[in-house]
């Protein structure tokens, strides 16, 4: 069995790169500080927190296609983060930026302790960012022994 190390990178096809470039320059590099390795005419890459997320623009014939989470593809991403206050923090940025903020911070049931936002980019594709102690729902899980913290 392979141990998974998490996901390296995302890649987010967009509608329009140049209206959408800001938004992610805000979120990723001012907001959670990840360094801006790629930035040219045809991508936004940053990296940082284990994380890489790109953005390059789709395919002309796609161009005019909304986001729609429901087909089959992306339905949203998450990012994880340290406290219930970086959640409120982001929250705060958000409005700031005058992101589409579709459920402002709160508890939620997928595991103790959960706290997110929820909100979308320029396109609508749906971010979310959250907060949960410890290891989460890697708590509950009884049948297998997790490797220690750090790995």
């Amino acid at each position: 069995m392979i141990d998974l190390n998490g996901i390296a990178h995302i890649q987010l096809s967009v509608r329009d790169l140049e209206r959408s470039r800001p938004f992610y320059r805000k979120l990723l590099h001012d907001v959670f500080g990840m360094v801006v390795q790629y930035d040219d005419p045809a991508t936004f890459y940053c990296i940082g927190g284990r994380t890489g997320v790109m953005i390059r623009a789709a395919a002309a014939e796609h161009r005019d296609t909304p986001f729609d989470q429901r087909r089959v593809g992306l339905h949203h991403f998450c990012f994880r983060l340290r406290s219930r206050e970086d959640v409120d923090t982001l929250h705060g940025a958000l409005v700031e930026m005058a992101a589409k903020i579709v459920r402002a911070p709160e508890d939620g049931p997928w595991a103790p302790g959960y706290y997110s936002v929820l909100f979308e980019d320029p396109d609508g594709i749906r971010l979310e960012a959250n907060f949960v102690p410890g290891r989460g729902n890697l708590d509950v899980i009884k049948d297998k022994p997790l490797p220690p913290r750090g790995m």
